[in-house]
């Protein structure tokens, strides 16, 4: 430590809590009665709750019976559609598009998505999410959002073909205006919407734009199977292979859900020549009866990190990245046909760095080290559904839930504390969307904001 870094007080402590570590080779452990402490938005220093006694600090949390983890990332949400939270339950896929969701979609105004993005935070934030990769609509106004709360943010404006050049324009003209905004919190993407609804030409210049502006690309592809076989009858490819000749897949890109991955798609996807992710978000698979899930043992086996996911919450019903951990886990058990896979500390490993490498932060957070940012909460376990601990990572994926969150710090800056938010005026949030959901809910204009054809 310099003298200057003595003589100065640090910008937090938290002393006496357990901290999740990985070491050298990414193995996950846990470090007991340890301090962190955080200057200018950093790590600075793990070490123990004895040596930072007597120091000086802006600000203390006693961590004593708590959790230190790396703040949870959401690695692909549509935040704004928590005003659609409920409204379009128990229907197929193409139903819940065609017939409720895009004809509701058409009514969006951007306080709509400002009021649903301060919502979709606050809920994150309370359960322990310090960062979102989002893909929707009047992203302006999300960014805003991210600006004044605090999270971190990979944001990106959805295009359709339909909405011919300009949609890809302001895809494009978004990413630049906010990338490196909100004191570097918030990161930008483009983001075409997938190749059932983005033509080729709209993806091959997408890809050309993104690798002229070093910007990465977040889209949904391969789905599910469904879109798969559409593909193949239609195009003679994968929705994957459609990446691949597009030259998608040779920019970094973030691919939603890939439940429709199949194994003659795996060789393109490790011969990519761009830092491919998938983010995968069971609970939405399982609601809509897909037969199939993320292939994250065959993507973990090619270097492609699988990063945790919720969906939007008109088809999650929630933004917890806890249950989606929970899920990945024992879906993967279920369709690997083996309880060994996916493992409580692997389950981890991909709610942490996996997810941080996902939406391209590898070298900044997913982890509680010198040098990171700043994204971390603590968990309380003592509540009966947590006790007795006799595996802590299996404690903290299959018995903890969000509300065990007490503290969520983004950038060293603390957005809750003792489960008071302090950033985000949920009430009047509520109030003020309660007057507007009647004119958002309206389908009585029939339009659509697009066809979904798989």
């Amino acid at each position: 430590m310099t003298p200057s870094a003595v003589e100065s007080p640090a910008g937090l402590i938290i002393t006496g809590c357990t901290v999740l570590t990985h070491d050298d080779q990414e193995r996950i452990g846990f470090t007991e009665d340890a301090a962190v402490v955080v200057r200018d938005g950093v790590v600075e220093e793990v070490t123990t709750a004895g040596a930072v006694a007597g120091r000086a600090a802006d600000e203390w949390i006693d961590g004593r019976g708590q959790i230190a983890l790396p703040g949870l990332i959401n690695c692909h949400t549509h935040a704004p559609m928590v005003v659609l939270r409920g409204l379009a339950e128990d229907l197929p896929t193409e139903e819940w598009f065609n017939d409720v969701v895009w004809p509701v979609e058409a009514n969006l105004t951007e306080r709509d998505v400002e009021l649903g993005a301060r919502l979709a935070c606050a809920e994150m934030i309370r359960a322990g999410v310090t960062c979102f990769a989002d893909h929707y609509f009047a992203m302006d106004a999300v960014a805003a959002v991210v600006a004044e709360c605090g999270m971190r943010a990979l944001l990106g404006e959805t295009y359709f073909s339909s909405q011919g050049a300009r949609g890809r324009e302001r895809s494009l003209e978004f990413a630049l205006r906010h990338r490196g905004s909100a004191d570097g919190r918030i990161t930008t993407a483009l983001a075409p919407h997938a190749p059932y609804t983005v033509d080729d030409a709209d993806l091959t210049a997408t890809a050309e734009l993104a690798r002229e502006h070093g910007l990465p690309v977040h889209l949904h592809a391969a789905e599910n199977r469904d879109q798969t076989d559409a593909s193949l009858a239609r195009h003679g490819v994968t929705p994957i292979g459609v990446l691949s000749r597009t030259g998608i897949l040779d920019t970094d890109v973030l691919i939603a859900h890939g439940t429709g991955i199949v194994e003659d798609d795996l060789p393109l996807l490790e011969r990519a020549e761009g830092r491919t992710a998938v983010a995968t978000a069971p609970r939405g698979y399982l609601k809509f009866a897909w037969p199939t899930t993320t292939p994250v043992r065959a993507l973990r086996d090619i270097g492609i990190p699988v990063g945790l996911a919720t969906d939007g919450a008109a088809s999650n019903n929630s933004l917890d990245v806890w249950e989606t951990m929970a899920l990945t886990s024992l879906v993967q058990k279920s369709a690997e046909g083996d309880p060994r896979r996916l493992t409580s500390r692997q389950a981890l490993h991909h709610a942490t760095l996996q997810s941080a490498r996902a939406v391209g932060l590898g070298g900044s957070a997913g982890s509680i080290a010198p040098g990171r940012r700043a994204d971390l909460v603590l968990v309380d376990l003592t509540g009966p559904h947590t006790q007795p601990v006799h595996d802590l990572a299996a404690t903290l994926v299959h018995s903890a839930r969000a509300a065990d969150v007490r503290t969520t710090v983004v950038d060293g800056r603390i957005l809750m504390r003792d489960r008071e938010l302090l950033t985000i005026d949920v009430p009047g949030v509520v109030r003020e969307l309660a007057e507007r959901l009647p004119a958002l809910v309206d389908p009585s204009h029939g339009r659509r904001i697009q066809e979904y054809v798989p």
